[in-house]
């Protein structure tokens, strides 16, 4: 990738991780609101409850995984960014990193 673009992309990136971390913070963590709908959906008698709650359940948890995926690749790219001497690019892919991982709790 060129510089020029690498300059670009990560404000933008930032700016972007930003605006979908408000959601997070303001709400329970994806990990959180799985377990409550899979507990509730175990917890049910009625089949379309359990099916309403553990399909809530999965939906969160594929969030979860989708940011475990952005953290893994995002510190992969901190961990790149190091080896070539990119202090500032490897910090900041290391805090897209911690959002990520922090949206997967």
């Amino acid at each position: 990738m060129k510089l020029s673009n690498m300059r670009f992309t990560g404000p933008w990136a930032g700016i972007l991780l930003t605006f979908c971390s408000f959601g997070v913070y303001a709400a329970e963590s994806h990990m959180a609101q799985s377990l409550k709908h899979a507990e509730a959906a175990a917890k049910a008698t009625d089949a379309k409850a359990i099916t309403e709650h553990a399909e809530t359940a999965k939906s969160h948890v594929t969030i979860a995984e989708e940011h475990l995926k952005a953290g893994a690749t995002s510190l992969d790219a901190s961990i790149e960014h190091g080896k070539q001497g990119h202090a500032d690019l490897a910090k900041k892919s290391a805090e897209e990193a911690v959002t990520h991982l922090k949206a997967a709790q």
